[in-house]
């Protein structure tokens, strides 16, 4: 009887495990969608697919096309996302953003924030705004420094490809690069020894080489550098060695640089983007040009704090500053976009308000010359190649990730409609549905 027993007992385990084996292989096994649509831009040609769909295998795009071709090819029991007379785009890219910054706008918001939030309140505050991007239509964001958060950063990215928090795919900087003294916070007591600061504060080449092998030993996926802030800060040769790290490592070098000669400096130095570059001069667009660095203007975020001014008083003299330096940027983004170099959409929230509007970015765009399809292209297929993701991200084609969003209107007529996503779809799995007509068997 013992035998029989232990027998039994052996034959139950073995179905068991056999049983939960197939559960296991069933839930792995790739889920098929059809997605289709009035129509789907092809962002590399600038045209429209006509009466489209999108075959998906499991997180990736099998085929898109005429929906006729494609669910001939596709199974005949794929499950069908049906979105009527939207148009679909490839997932959103933002090159520049600081989704672990919710700081106030007012002169020592970031002081207060630094203050009075905790590393697990940042966190926390991180992983709503990566919710919120995504939902806006951003499935993959390069995020270009933590604020003072560490390496929080590092562990959201982590937790969303884990499947534990709701985001974009993310690539992060950590903790950036600054001159000691030269970045946020400004006006602190030398008193206070251990106040925490909104970048690494290095003086000294052989301290930017320790800043750049720690922060890539602790997760970074590029390097942020500040290369002046109001002035140039960090010399060519800090930036020099910096670059060199990073790029032993096989990481792209960021560098924050908004005058024309913190602009050369980072050039010179060998970075891969310049964020910001609102006062670069046409030698330095044509040494970006030549040296096929990118430019990430972050327009957006100055039309947003602007427009949140513009009914408080200031003198003329302010007036005419503004209206200078916003005629400086309009003339760089025409002589950048006149010589070819790359433009790739970045927006630059750090503040409430702000986290979760990233189309702004491509609104602005336009307002400066740039077509609504030169716009879309800088936040797909040209910020897809700033990432070195070109083959994962950035439109939408056989073996990329199923990477979708959806608009009601025609997005090359109205750049607006990006504004208004009501269909988001990231790697295969539906993050937003505002617009689908039925999901049903194929």
């Amino acid at each position: 009887m013992k035998t029989l027993r232990a027998a039994c007992c052996l034959i139950s385990a073995t179905v068991c495990c056999l049983v939960f084996a197939q559960s296991v292989r069933a839930q792995q096994s790739p889920t098929t969608v059809v997605v289709k649509a009035s129509r789907l831009l092809d962002v590399r040609k600038g045209s429209y697919v006509e009466n489209a769909a999108i075959w998906i295998e499991g997180d990736r795009i099998k085929e898109s096309g005429r929906a006729s071709d494609v669910q001939a090819h596709a199974p005949k029991d794929a499950k069908v996302i049906d979105l009527g007379g939207a148009t679909l785009l490839p997932g959103l890219i933002d090159c520049h953003t600081h989704i672990m910054a919710r700081f106030d706008d007012s002169d020592n918001g970031y002081i207060i924030g630094l203050a009075t939030k905790s590393l697990a309140t940042r966190a926390l505050e991180g992983a709503y705004d990566a919710r919120i991007t995504l939902q806006a239509g951003y499935t993959t964001v390069r995020d270009v420094e933590s604020e003072g958060s560490e390496y929080a950063d590092v562990a959201l990215r982590d937790a969303i490809n884990e499947g534990l928090a709701d985001g974009p795919r993310m690539q992060v900087a950590t903790r950036a690069i600054a001159a000691v003294g030269q970045y946020n916070p400004f006006g602190i007591s030398p008193d206070l020894k251990n106040f925490p600061t909104g970048a690494q504060m290095i003086s000294g080449v052989e301290e930017a080489r320790r800043a750049v092998r720690e922060q890539i030993g602790h997760g970074a996926d590029l390097i942020k550098v500040y290369a002046d802030w109001r002035n140039p800060t960090l010399t060519v040769d800090e930036m020099r060695v910096i670059v060199e790290e990073a790029h032993k490592q096989k990481r792209k070098v960021a560098a924050h640089a908004t005058t024309a000669e913190g602009i050369n400096n980072a050039l010179v130095a060998g970075v891969d983007s310049i964020e910001h570059g609102h006062r670069a001069n046409r030698e330095d667009l044509e040494m970006m040009k030549a040296k096929g660095v990118f430019l990430v203007p972050t327009i957006g975020v100055i039309d947003s704090m602007l427009a949140s001014q513009k009914n408080e008083p200031a003198p003329p003299e302010a007036r005419k500053r503004v209206a200078d330096f916003l005629q400086g940027i309009q003339d760089s983004i025409q002589t950048a976009k006149s010589l070819g170099v790359k433009i790739a959409a970045g927006y630059d929230a750090s503040s409430a308000e702000r986290q979760g509007r990233n189309a702004d970015e491509l609104v602005a765009l336009t307002k400066r010359g740039l077509s609504p399809l030169e716009a879309i292209q800088a936040a797909t297929v040209t910020a897809a190649e700033l990432l070195d993701w070109q083959d994962k991200v950035g439109s939408l084609e056989p073996a990329h990730y199923a990477d979708i969003i959806a608009v009601v209107g025609d997005p090359m007529k109205d750049i607006a409609e990006v504004q208004r996503v009501k269909f988001v779809m990231k790697g295969g799995v539906v993050a937003k549905d505002e617009i689908s007509v039925h999901a049903a068997g194929h």
